[in-house]
């Protein structure tokens, strides 16, 4: 059908009208009422990362994953468990043994039953080194997985039992008060035993052997193009599944996503520049929504002088976010923490980091005397650094204010390096960087989820981090049971981290600026992140 377009927008977005032309083949949504299937297409970010939950995961995935695959269970808005690939489960006194029963009307896309096997053969494969997972970690409650992942254990000595088909059993070696949590991660779900070989076998993106136990089904992959994902008719759920396809197609920047909008070529195009919501002011196309995400820098603290937190804290105070966030966008605001501003707290309803001190405040004088203290007054003898970021329009405008600033307050001289997103990634795992820009966006709906990232164990902490005082402080959270206790816990190992350590440079938080057709409806709001989920979207 014809989308809703407002002509005023058009003659800004032209610049951009070549490179979405070359996607001229793109479906659009049907109207209410049409006898022909009912399709929409999403625009994303380029192509990155893996569609295998034990692999390497980015972007592409996690577009993917919200549409085509079950977890478990989840929480729904209000914190209610939504039972998915499970129908019940239950735990022990001393929450150490967790059992899901699996529905035993779960198919894969092939029509084969969804077992248990299916979930151990991902949870194997991740918690081997090889497969370049980043969440091998959130494996690390269950008994002898980090002894796996380190090669100090033996694989059949993993604490998760199949007793049958239907049957999941998790061993913890400690209580894990945000067990449940951890189970909409990708190393939690399930991938066929039968295809799921390896992380770069091909099995994931190819449609014969890439089966989805979710909603959709991959039907189609052209890299650097687009896929598509049709409605699985095997799915368990399936009568409340409204759309029949869903095709993600993938621009370099997100430009070329609000052009391709405005030119009707996609019907939904998410995290678009702030500039959109003025074009956009009043039109019910834009949707603007709070998403539970962090931008910051790690330093590399394997290279002198980041090594000395004196330097670490001169360049924290030395830049101003307010600044930054007026010339980034006004879909910005300044943060000092790691954990995201509008993450709440479930058991208050308040933001998290509104219930403590602010971790620390800008103060450029006091910023240079502690550079002086560490030998480059003035910024005298003070190596160049360089950081390096993605080649994203928000990520070069704040590469470029922070050399301005660092310069003009510390007299210190910043190289830029941009990269294209997946090299990007590609060094701060392998820790080929001294500055590198990192955005996390909540996985679950705890704190945890960003204090995880600095763990001496992490496989996300690619800085050199290793501080046992840390470590403990989150460990013992863990498994604290009372929430206030937990909470206060949690809010002194990032006071240690951010504050004192200052192990990274927080930016900013961020709203998501998403243009979406107003004749879709049904688009959900995943909690834990922020992201649009249209697993039971309409047209």
């Amino acid at each position: 059908m014809k989308k809703r377009r407002r002509k005023k927008t058009a003659a800004v977005l032209a610049a951009g009208a070549l490179c979405t032309a070359l996607l001229s083949g793109c479906v659009t949504a049907e109207a209410p009422g049409n006898e022909s299937e009912k399709e929409i297409t999403v625009a994303i970010n380029s192509e990155t990362g893996t569609l295998d939950p034990a692999g390497s995961i980015a972007l592409t995935y996690l577009a993917y994953s919200v549409s085509a695959l079950d977890e478990l269970l989840t929480f729904d808005e209000d914190g209610t468990i939504e039972y998915r690939a499970a129908e019940s489960y239950e735990v022990n006194e001393d929450s150490t043994v967790w059992t899901f029963h699996l529905r035993e009307d779960a198919l894969w896309s092939d029509g084969t039953p969804v077992t248990s096997e299916d979930f151990v053969n991902t949870i194997t494969r991740a918690l081997d080194p090889a497969s370049g997972s980043g969440y091998a970690n959130y494996l690390f409650p269950i008994e002898n997985a980090e002894e796996i992942y380190n090669g100090e254990a033996d694989p059949d000595t993993l604490g998760v039992e199949t007793p049958d088909e239907y049957t999941l059993i998790f061993r913890l070696k400690e209580p894990c008060v945000y067990f449940l949590d951890l189970l909409r991660l990708p190393v939690y779900t399930p991938s066929c035993t039968e295809y799921a070989d390896s992380v770069d076998s091909g099995w994931d993106k190819d449609p014969e052997t890439s089966l989805a136990n979710g909603p959709f089904c991959l039907t189609e992959y052209v890299p650097d193009q687009y896929f598509v994902l049709e409605k699985n008719d095997n799915y368990w759920n399936r009568d409340a599944v409204n759309l029949d396809r869903i095709t993600y197609r993938f621009f370099e920047d997100t430009q070329s996503m609000a052009n391709a909008y405005e030119a009707g070529e996609v019907d939904v195009a998410t995290s678009l520049p702030s500039t959109v919501m003025e074009l956009y002011e009043g039109q019910d196309d834009l949707l603007v929504t709070d998403l539970i995400a962090t931008r910051y820098i790690y330093f590399n603290l394997n290279v002198e002088p980041l090594d000395d937190v004196r330097v670490r804290e001169a360049i924290n105070l030395a830049i101003d976010r307010e600044e930054l966030c007026r010339i980034v966008g006004t879909d910005t605001e300044p943060t000092y923490n790691l954990v995201a501003k509008y993450m709440k707290d479930r058991e208050t309803g308040e933001y998290f980091v509104d219930e403590a001190e602010q971790p620390f405040e800008e103060n450029v004088e006091r910023a240079k005397e502690l550079l002086a203290e560490a030998g480059y007054p003035d910024g005298e003898g003070f190596p160049a650094l360089t950081y390096s970021y993605p080649t994203l329009e928000m990520d070069s405008d704040t590469a470029q204010v922070i050399q301005e600033q660092l310069k003009e307050n510390l007299n210190i001289d910043i190289e830029l390096r941009a990269q294209e997103l997946q090299s990007n990634y590609s060094s701060r795992y392998a820790g080929d960087f001294e500055l590198i820009r990192m955005n996390w966006t909540a996985d679950f709906a705890d704190p945890y989820t960003y204090l995880s990232m600095l763990l001496s164990n992490s496989t996300y902490n690619c800085s050199g981090i290793n501080d046992p005082e840390y470590d403990a402080l989150v460990e013992q959270s863990d498994s604290e049971t009372d929430p206030a206790a937990r909470a206060e816990l949690m809010h002194e190992a990032e006071q240690l981290a951010v504050g004192q350590q200052f192990y990274i440079i927080p930016l900013y938080a961020m709203k998501s600026v998403n243009l979406v057709n107003p004749e879709i409806t049904g688009i959900r709001q995943i909690p834990a992140s922020g992201a649009l989920e249209y697993r039971y979207a309409d047209i």
